[in-house]
């Protein structure tokens, strides 16, 4: 099939701004904000910084939360719960909720099976007295890890543009906590080096069981069983930086059997150095094009960083892992940084960024340097997303594009006194191919298994239209991620083995938990580079971790 041509529609309102955006299931989505002074309310009246999108109708309803969710990271565990940890660290502001520090938070979401969000797991569970982290955390990474339970890495005590030694939170954590390390922490060496550009390190779990961590323009691959750095990577090339708040993306490729090596991608930021002051930035500083790939294997660092360009500049971008294995990079600036007005010319404009990113790029990871990226078929959207925006893939395959807040309050587009930039966003769009957009044939997922056991077989009955048979078929196991600050934690697409006969198709789940850690995923029937919509599954046991080792080893080329 030739290269999809794309369409925004724009569909409802959000009613609080989702800087976190997690696919639920094929019906919801869980969002979460800051509290403000929202139109979403609780039925008591008050303000929500909490809510669940209906996909069905694209509207919005509250979730009442205790402490403050902003800036936090996350993900689904083993079990299927989805957890939220960390957050902000000021209290409650008046008429705006009536939010406690958030910074130590643990917000534990689900299982929620109900459709509409109403049924048994369908709140948000809190008990900060005995429910939290050990350290404060704003600003931190979290992700899901072979035994289904989350790493925690990095953060600050407080709200910073530039992260410090005196509030930067140099170290990691588990949750649940491991035996033996409850009420503990694992010093970074590697945390403390990228300062002052740690935060939200953009982190994930290659096929070893390893975690590669990016930040500032350094990575590590780190062993947890030994908390030990095994390896630091070449740096960024040509004096690039990825990590706040120069804010460039990183993404894990598609994993692929039987040796699973993994390939990643590190794109945009900034090349400014590090030691720059406030003052000196400028919300006019051109971004970089630069977009790195490496991979992990022996053979792969030793070759280095292989170096492509966007064709534009890209700070603040959102990054969707497709079906397909290709990504989708949209949202954004061409120009300045991450974080709420602080450069030494945003009180012109009350950001730290100008010149938005309206139209998307597409990265075809398959394809030979100097091919994989382009902008054909891509379009324009109106709505300027820029620091606070989200992006996050659907079960129906089109991707749910929403938010926008790059000031520290609500700002209204039609009572803006002050004519500042990029009025606080509400409004959610739909990004479509044009497969789903023109009602096309596409492979039909009729039946399904809802639960796999690691390296065994199940049995899926599909449809393939003819008009796709003679295609490439592909069958694409995901993590969406937990979806903040053009950072998708936890984003993983495993390629399965597959066989197809008549309208049965046999696939082999992954063969252990390093491949993808036990947990919820979904499955996607890609033919001839057009895919069905998703079927949830759960991977492995589907137990409260830490699990066991499942599956069984299988030879692998992972650093």
């Amino acid at each position: 099939m030739g290269q999809n041509t794309w369409s925004f529609v724009q569909q409802g309102n959000s009613g609080i701004i989702p800087l976190e955006l997690i696919t639920l299931s094929p019906t919801l989505a869980l969002m979460y904000d800051r509290p403000y002074i929202n139109p979403l309310k609780l039925p008591d009246g008050e303000p929500a910084w909490a809510g669940l999108w209906h996909f069905d109708t694209n509207t919005a309803t509250p979730l009442r939360t205790i402490t403050n969710t902003f800036c936090a990271s996350g993900g689904f565990i083993s079990n299927g719960t989805h957890v939220a940890v960390g957050g902000q660290p000021l209290d409650a502001i008046p008429g705006w909720g009536n939010a406690t520090d958030g910074t130590m938070g643990i917000r534990l979401f689900g299982p929620c099976t109900s459709a509409d969000g109403t049924g048994p797991g369908c709140t948000v569970f809190e008990d900060p007295a005995t429910l939290h982290l050990v350290v404060t955390r704003w600003y931190p990474t979290a992700v899901r890890i072979t035994d289904g339970s989350l790493f925690i890495m990095g953060g600050s005590d407080i709200l910073t543009t530039f992260n410090a030694p005196d509030i930067a939170q140099n170290n990691y954590e588990f949750f649940p906590p491991r035996a033996g390390e409850e009420g503990t922490v694992r010093a970074s060496k590697f945390l403390e080096d990228t300062l002052p550009a740690n935060l939200f390190p953009r982190s994930m779990m290659l096929p070893s069981g390893n975690i590669l961590m990016i930040a500032n323009n350094q990575s590590v691959i780190y062993d947890i069983e030994t908390n030990t750095e095994l390896m630091r990577l070449p740096e960024l090339p040509n004096g690039v930086r990825i990590g706040v708040p120069f804010d460039g993306f990183a993404q894990l490729l598609p994993l692929s059997p039987p040796l699973y090596e993994p390939t990643v991608i590190a794109c945009g930021g900034s090349n400014k150095s590090d030691t720059i002051t406030l003052a000196e930035m400028s919300v006019n500083d051109v971004a970089s094009t630069q977009c790195q790939r490496i991979t992990l294997t022996a053979a792969g660092v030793a070759a280095g960083w292989e170096i492509d360009h966007l064709p534009e500049p890209r700070v603040m971008a959102e990054t969707v892992l497709l079906p397909s294995g290709d990504i989708y990079i949209l949202n954004g600036a061409h120009t300045g940084y991450s974080g709420y007005p602080s450069v030494g010319d945003s009180g012109a404009t009350g950001t730290n960024a100008a010149n938005p990113a309206t139209q998307g790029i597409m990265y075809k990871s398959t394809l030979p340097l100097g091919q994989r990226i382009t902008q054909a078929g891509i379009p324009t959207s109106p709505i300027p997303r820029m620091y606070h925006s989200a992006a996050t893939l659907t079960a129906k395959g089109n991707i749910m594009v929403a938010a926008s807040n790059p000031h520290p309050f609500v700002l209204d587009a039609d009572d803006n006194p002050n004519n500042l930039s990029f009025p606080s966003e509400y409004r959610v769009e739909y990004l479509s191919p044009d497969f789903i957009s023109n009602n096309s044939p596409r492979p039909v997922i009729s039946k399904s298994p809802s639960q796999l056991a690691f390296n065994a077989q199940g049995t899926i009955t599909v449809t393939i239209p003819a008009s796709l048979a003679a295609g490439e078929l592909q069958v694409s196991l995901m993590d969406m991620g937990f979806v903040t600050h053009g950072w998708h934690a936890g984003s993983r697409l495993v390629f399965l083995e597959n066989t197809l006969s008549g309208s049965t198709l046999t696939i082999t789940a992954p063969p252990n938990g390093n491949i993808y850690p036990p947990g919820p995923a979904w499955i996607f029937i890609v033919a001839d580079g057009v895919w069905s919509e998703g079927v949830q599954i759960m991977i492995g046991d589907g137990g409260n971790p830490p699990r066991p080792a499942q599956g069984v080893p299988v030879t692998i080329n992972s650093l």
